[in-house]
């Protein structure tokens, strides 16, 4: 990390991690409460000091635990940005590249994430609108206004907290939507998820991700293949058709999966 980029609390597992955390986002992580993670990107640092007193201020009167990151400017957050974040306070005017280039970066890869723009000037609201951005907050910047925004934003996050899984690997932490994952494969004691954004490695069996993925409409297709059906295309000679990957259904779970398949097919059908 660097120097103009300041953690306001560290990180719990360095870059060298590579033990799956497979938490399903459902407000706690590992059986404890489940930190938000915020990045406040201000290039003032009177106003970044004045946001994470506010984030503060929030947690003591709310109940809720933030993980706060600041950066001095929107380069420093696109730059190896891993969709690490729940939400985003992101300042629109800064020096190298400005709020909206930033959010237009991060959207690319990271769908999810809320982001809330700080601003001196309201014609940026409608602008957020192409970087689905949830709101903004004008400066000066009052606590009521912000904490009404923090609201929805994480009333929003945690309305699509069953469709979010962290993972960990080398690198960092990575948030991935798991209607996203396209199949999980195991090789020895490496997963591999195959998702819309490009592919991810991590550690850990085939086991604990069914565990984590039941009733997510996810089925094993052989013993190195987890298959999400809703990614499933067809079947062709005893394979599952995913996204132009043939995946071979192996003797002892295709029946199965052809009854899991037709199950989610008929429900998706109604």
């Amino acid at each position: 990390m660097g120097d103009d980029i300041m953690s306001a609390s560290e990180s719990t597992c360095s870059h060298d991690c590579r033990t799956a955390n497979w938490s399903r986002y459902t407000g706690k992580e590992n059986g404890e409460k489940y930190m938000i993670k915020i990045a406040i990107v201000e290039d003032e640092a009177m106003y970044a000091k004045q946001l994470e007193e506010f984030l503060h201020q929030y947690e003591k009167e709310n109940g809720e635990a933030f993980d706060i990151t600041i950066y001095s400017d929107g380069d420093q957050i696109v730059n190896k940005y891993q969709s690490q974040y729940d939400i985003i306070l992101m300042d629109v005017e800064m020096k190298f590249m400005d709020g909206m280039s930033a959010a237009e970066e991060i959207r690319k890869v990271d769908t999810e994430v809320v982001i809330i723009f700080i601003t001196n000037m309201a014609q940026y609201a409608i602008r957020g609108y192409a970087v689905d951005a949830l709101d903004y907050v004008l400066k000066p910047v009052s606590y009521f206004a912000f904490s009404q925004r923090l609201s929805r934003a994480i009333g929003r996050m945690k309305k699509r907290e069953t469709k979010m899984i962290m993972v960990s690997m080398k690198g960092g932490t990575v948030r991935i939507n798991i209607a996203n994952i396209y199949y999980i494969e195991s090789q020895g004691h490496t997963l591999i998820l195959h998702t819309i954004l490009g592919d991810y490695e991590t550690t850990g069996t085939m086991k604990e991700m069914e565990e984590k993925l039941a009733d997510m409409n996810f089925c094993r297709g052989n013993k190195g293949y987890l298959i999400n059906l809703a990614h499933v295309d067809g079947i062709t000679d005893g394979c599952a058709m995913v996204k132009g990957e043939q995946l071979v259904l192996s003797r002892a779970r295709k029946k199965e999966f052809m009854e899991e398949l037709t199950k989610y097919w008929g429900e998706v059908i109604k």
